[in-house]
């Protein structure tokens, strides 16, 4: 762990806070020991191109600017940024890495790093130093970050997948909190629908929204795609349980959503269409910063996804894992902005700035006020203790990256709530997808 002076960050456990409350001259000054002292020695004439997913915060993208700002000043290293939709950055990373060509990092999403393990950067000492200073990390970003007994990305944050609701019309459909069970959150969709209030969930392909809500409901029935030893078993009374349940839901939803984008449930709880559908804080944030959306804001509310038959949370939150491809030519550099990204002094404003849409993986930044200064984010502290991952009871490496990458359970419900498909019928194309994947 690498120790400074007083000047440059006060010791023990006020680190964090200290840390977050430099700013101008003083966290430049705090930058340029950092970068004097670590052990990761950008290479000469170092310059990093990065490949993100497309904010959602325009404050959280704010901050993000300016800690590579910081770290340019400090280190001499230029970072260059693309953003594109959480729908585009597992393609594009996928062929730099089998290119060989393309940008030195890509911040993405879920377990893209290990659809090309062999092509990411081993990163072990720089999650050693974070886990040791400002850990532990949450259980389930160690699994996505780790393959086998290395790691090969730094997860940097979760975004919560959880409920948004408008409490007027839940009140107006008869409820006076958001349902802890599957069989309330149906009657709620009911309800809501009958009030002109309804909810809507996406069934496009949505890297994000539809992933989280379908695997989420898979679980929450019992059902799996695979078993501990990574063996098939979508194929069960349980996942038709899910379906069927699924179907009466989509049923009562708002017409379209077996089209919609990321974007799309953001739009239309924005445009009063829906009243409850499930999204990280993004909505919340915007209608916040937006003054002829005050109403909306003032009548949301978040809550965690209720339970199924299985009797405990099955929640799939989105994960942002950073990998450095193994072709940069700088990884040192990599090495640097990556531990970097993650001290006190920059992580802190940048997680408040993001208004709750970022959840670390390390406990160390549970302190942060953000997630008590505004009660309604509050929820969204816990989503990388609560997450499962991907692989579900199975691994979390390339098969699992590859399945949630082709959408493979999110078309099986949409093609049986949408009446493609009987619902043994959607099974059998998912179970012969995964079983491509998964032999």
């Amino acid at each position: 762990m690498i120790d400074f002076t007083r000047r440059t960050l006060i010791k023990g456990g006020t680190a964090a806070a200290a840390a977050g409350a430099l700013a101008g001259p003083a966290l430049l000054e705090w930058a340029q020991a950092w970068a004097q002292a670590a052990p990761w020695k950008p290479e000469k004439n170092a310059q990093l191109a990065l490949l993100r997913w497309k904010y959602f915060v325009q404050e959280e993208d704010d901050a993000f600017v300016a800690l590579l700002d910081t770290f340019t000043k400090a280190t001499g290293v230029k970072v260059i940024v693309a953003r594109e939709s959480f729908e585009d950055v597992q393609p594009k990373a996928s062929v730099a890495a089998n290119t060989g060509a393309g940008p030195d990092l890509v911040w993405g999403l879920y377990s893209v790093p290990h659809l090309f393990p062999q092509k990411c950067l081993e990163v072990t000492d720089v999650a050693d130093y974070l886990g040791k200073k400002y850990g532990p990390w949450a259980p389930s970003a160690v699994t996505y970050g780790k393959s086998g007994n290395k790691w090969i990305d730094i997860p940097v944050c979760y975004t919560g997948s959880l409920m948004n609701y408008r409490i007027s019309s839940l009140k107006k459909a008869g409820f006076s909190k958001f349902p802890t069970t599957t069989d309330e959150f149906l009657e709620l969709a009911k309800a809501t629908k009958k009030s002109g209030t309804p909810g809507g969930m996406a069934l496009g392909h949505a890297s994000g929204d539809g992933n989280t809500w379908a695997y989420w409901c898979l679980w929450a029935f019992g059902g799996n795609m695979v078993d501990k030893n990574d063996k098939v078993i979508l194929n069960s009374p349980e996942t038709e349980q899910a379906l069927q349940w699924a179907k009466q839901m989509y049923e009562n939803m708002i017409p379209g959503v077996a089209s919609w984008n990321d974007a799309s449930n953001n739009k239309a709880f924005l445009a009063g269409e829906i009243h409850w559908t499930n999204n990280g804080i993004s909505i919340y944030t915007a209608a916040r910063r937006d003054s002829t959306k005050a109403d909306i804001a003032d009548d949301m509310d978040h809550a965690y996804f209720p339970i199924g038959p299985v009797g405990k949370p099955t929640e799939l939150h989105l994960m942002f894992p950073l990998l450095a491809m193994t072709h940069t030519k700088y990884p040192q550099a990599c090495k640097a902005l990556m531990a970097f990204m993650q001290e006190a002094s920059e992580f802190n404003p940048w997680i408040e700035a993001a208004k709750g849409y970022l959840t670390p993986c390390l406990a160390a930044y549970d302190a942060n006020p953000v997630w008590t200064s505004d009660p309604k984010r509050t929820p969204y502290r816990d989503v990388a203790k609560r997450s499962l991952s991907v692989g579900g009871l199975g691994s979390v490496g390339e098969k699992a990256a590859s399945a949630v990458a082709d959408f493979v359970l999110l078309d099986m419900f949409a093609s049986y709530c949408t009446g493609r498909e009987e619902a043994k019928g959607a099974i059998k194309i998912a179970e012969r997808q995964l079983q491509r994947i998964y032999r």
